[in-house]
């Protein structure tokens, strides 16, 4: 299930999606929330808050939905990166993982230095805050991950959905928990249609009209795109290259036999660049254009 890029558009949503995805860490001061790569060596931060007006510390968040060994590593080269770009900055990484299971062993002791490092697990963290805080949109957004049956997350999610769109909430942040929230439906129920998750969510906008769906889908049609100019260059290629060996094996053959039928001319336009080869080989050793070609097949 893909969570990578909806988990750091929930986090741009401002200090409230930071607090619930950080298990209860709040920003002092403004904040501006941005990704950046870091050119030197092409490492691409997606969740990066870097305090707007204040001394406080930029914190680089990383979230991993799956299990990797790397994850671990990978927070630490990016606090060092970033670190070595702005050298007079406290630097704090949060690893938010999905499951504990998915939390990787190495480097040992990966979170047990607070100030550097913090860990951040969402089944041990959300389920609870769930429970206290039951009408927060912002928690809302995470039961298609957290709700492990299939059944009752359909029989919540008119009521999920409806604690987003309801909620008192600046409309951009609204509207980019709704995002999220539509993202996990679609990945969460690939087997049903788009009408189907419709009626689940019980939704007034068509969902063919919702971001959520045209990103999946815009997605899927850039896919079908590049390969369709994938095999039309290949295709063009393909047609070039006979092109070439036909114009070539039509001069050979006027010059060594000093006529070409409109017959003869007709069979190489329209002859594969397999038969092509054959015939541009055996050209030499032919006696008539007739005995070349060979009778039509």
């Amino acid at each position: 299930m893909k969570t990578d890029h909806p988990i750091y558009l929930f986090l741009s949503a401002g200090a409230e999606a930071f607090r619930v995805l950080t298990g209860g860490m709040r920003l002092e001061g403004a904040y501006r929330f941005n990704s950046t790569t870091l050119k030197t060596v092409e490492r691409r931060l997606d969740g990066l808050l870097e305090p707007e007006g204040h001394a406080g510390p930029v914190y680089v968040v990383e979230f991993q939905g799956q299990c990797s060994q790397q994850a671990g590593y990978n927070l630490l080269s990016k606090i060092g990166l970033y670190g070595e770009r702005c050298p007079t900055r406290d630097v704090i990484g949060i690893g938010v993982f999905l499951r504990e299971r998915d939390v990787p062993g190495y480097p040992g002791g990966l979170g047990t230095s607070p100030d550097l490092v913090r860990i951040v697990i969402l089944e041990q963290t959300l389920p609870d805050w769930l429970a206290r805080e039951p009408e927060n949109p912002y928690l809302a957004v995470f039961a298609p991950l957290l709700i492990e049956d299939e059944a009752e997350l359909r029989a919540r999610a008119p009521a999920l959905w409806q604690r987003i769109q309801s909620a008192s909430l600046p409309p951009e942040a609204r509207d980019l928990l709704a995002q999220v929230m539509e993202f996990w439906f679609f990945e969460r129920f690939r087997g049903l249609t788009a009408q189907e998750i419709w009626a689940m969510l019980n939704l007034v906008t068509p969902i063919q009209e919702t971001r959520a769906y045209q990103s999946i889908f815009a997605e899927g049609e850039a896919k079908g795109k590049a390969e369709g100019e994938a095999k039309g260059k290949a295709k063009g290629k393909a047609e070039g290259e006979a092109k070439g060996k036909s114009n070539t094996l039509k001069r050979q053959i006027k010059r060594r036999f000093g006529r070409l039928t409109d017959e003869a001319e007709r069979r190489i336009d329209a002859a594969p660049v397999e038969q092509l080869d054959v015939w541009l080989d055996d050209i030499f050793d032919a006696d008539s254009a007739d005995s070349l070609l060979g009778p039509e097949q």
